[in-house]
């Protein structure tokens, strides 16, 4: 019997750190290159493969057209890894009991804090029923909230207390939070430090375009939905 695609493309011990390090958040070869202590070209190699196997995809920077921001897909690993423990025996796949999201506070940040940030607070605050302390900021936020993110967060959600006003980073000066997650690069390349465990998840701005709002309100909600599946603390 053939090995199952999974184990044989994770199970490589740099692809597999490779992995694990992108389950964190966003990142550049360079960062990657640092954490994983290895030359570029050996790591580039090895992230061409995890590509090629759809468990990695990439995108240009907004910030630095220059970069490019890897980002682990999930979705498409908890489907491998379904179907890896399906192929050894059927009853692995049995699912076990939904997460419960713990307490803690999150901070989402995008630059107009008008579309990507406040449709993951929405969701985050609706996935959790208010368990989870959740703003939204904006290091240059636009003077209100685009039209289409209550829209999105409607008509894909069944969602209806969408963020009404756009709020600036500056306003949340000394604040704490215990996670601070980017959602575009130039805001990840602009936002202070506020004490928690900081990630980059490296989305595009849907512009005015609601089909694109549509594909970025579904990768957050992807998002998550992983990430509700961590140790919030």
């Amino acid at each position: 019997m053939d090995v199952p695609p999974f184990p044989r493309l994770a199970g490589h011990p740099l692809r597999w750190r490779l992995l694990t390090e992108l389950a964190g958040g966003d990142l550049r070869v360079r960062e990657l290159v640092a954490r994983v202590g290895q030359p570029q070209n050996l790591v580039s190699y090895h992230l061409r493969l995890l590509r090629d196997g759809g468990l990695v995809a990439a995108t240009r920077s907004a910030h630095d057209a220059r970069d490019t921001y890897y980002h682990l897909d999930l979705s498409r690993c908890a489907a491998e890894l379904t179907a890896t423990a399906s192929a050894l025996h059927p009853a692995l796949t049995t699912a076990g009991p939904p997460p419960v999201a713990g307490p803690g506070s999150v901070l989402f940040v995008c630059t107009g804090n008008s579309a990507r940030s406040p449709i993951a607070e929405a969701l985050l605050r609706h996935r959790t029923a208010g368990a989870v302390t959740v703003l939204s900021a904006g290091v240059r936020p636009k003077p209100r909230v685009h039209p289409h993110t209550a829209q999105v967060l409607r008509e894909s959600f069944g969602i209806e207390d969408a963020p009404a006003e756009t709020r600036h980073l500056a306003t949340l000066t000394g604040r704490r939070f215990d996670h601070v997650i980017t959602l575009c690069d130039r805001a990840r390349e602009n936002c202070p430090d506020f004490g928690g465990r900081t990630r980059h998840w490296s989305l595009p701005d849907p512009g005015d375009d609601y089909a694109a709002f549509t594909r970025t309100a579904a990768e957050i909600g992807t998002r998550v939905h992983h990430f509700l599946k961590e140790p919030l603390r």
